[in-house]
């Protein structure tokens, strides 16, 4: 799961007014262990509520504030330096286990997270609106043909959401097969079975660090393979399986046009950031 996943999750954001105010309103771990890390970075939300990552603060923050569109790391403002430079391992468990679904992790799993870095870091925040560059993703073609590798997927997910909530087990899935009823990424490519251009738009975000807004006008949900050249190339080797990044091969903006037939429009509008207001390395174990 990259960045918990692609969590395309729906509810409001909740304003950490206090710690002991936040703590009463927000779910909560029943077990959580933070402690300093030297790496390597990662997060993965489990079935049965179980919850490790290793991040930077500001990261973990991010995460934090995450509901419907991915809260990108540039929209959390101010803060000491070493929110930024220090690794933690947060390793929690959740009781009662979160629900099960296709789609990815509940909501419930990003405010056990705030509520983490309320008692711990003892977190204060506050949310602002400020003007801010978005990309807007769009048709890049006037005829509003798809590009080659975009094609509406048949994957029935109301039908999984449905048996996933009455305790059937997830499908399994061969290595490299993407979720049938979203997306998964890696350092060259992103591969979707059955993602709505919402959840892809929120992946984007993801991948380039400010907010991607959907305005595709495009209903349902689609297969797809996006390949393309990083900015910085990957130096560890593919999974087993997968081409290995193409040095001369196109760059994420200009496969998106080549290969789905979308577009990023740069623009500026009111975004919702989060404002630190103070923060306090972690209470030990």
């Amino acid at each position: 799961m990259t960045r918990v996943g692609n969590r395309i999750l729906v509810g409001s954001v909740l304003v950490a007014a206090g710690v002991a105010q936040a703590q009463e309103a927000l779910p909560r771990f029943e077990v959580a262990s933070v402690k300093p890390s030297a790496g390597p970075t990662g997060e993965r939300g489990q079935p049965g509520g179980r919850y490790t990552a290793t991040r930077t603060v500001r990261f973990f923050i991010a995460d934090a504030f995450f509901f419907g569109t991915p809260m990108q790391i540039s929209r959390v403002i101010g803060g000491p330096p070493w929110i930024d430079s220090n690794l933690y391992e947060i390793n929690a468990q959740a009781s009662p286990p979160w629900p099960r679904s296709p789609d990815g992790p509940p909501r419930e799993l990003f405010l056990m997270i705030r509520s983490v870095l309320l008692e711990r870091f003892k977190l204060k925040t506050q949310m602002e609106t400020r003007e801010m560059p978005v990309y807007e993703l769009v048709l890049a073609r006037p005829d509003g043909r798809l590009g080659p590798r975009l094609q509406p997927s048949e994957a029935k997910c109301e039908a999984a959401m449905a048996a996933v909530q009455a305790g059937e087990p997830l499908p399994p899935r061969q290595p490299n097969e993407p979720p049938p009823c979203g997306l998964m990424g890696g350092p060259v490519r992103t591969l979707a079975g059955g993602a709505t251009m919402q959840q892809f738009a929120a992946h984007l975000s993801n991948r380039v660090e400010r907010l991607v807004v959907d305005k595709t006008g495009l209903a349902g949900r689609f297969a797809f393979e996006l390949v393309f050249t990083p900015v910085v190339m990957p130096t560890a080797p593919p999974p087993p399986g997968l081409s290995p990044a193409d040095p001369q091969g196109p760059s994420l903006f200009i496969a998106l046009q080549e290969q789905l037939g979308l577009e990023l429009i740069s623009v500026t509008r009111p975004v919702d950031v989060v404002v630190i207001d103070s923060i306090e390395p972690p209470t030990p174990d």
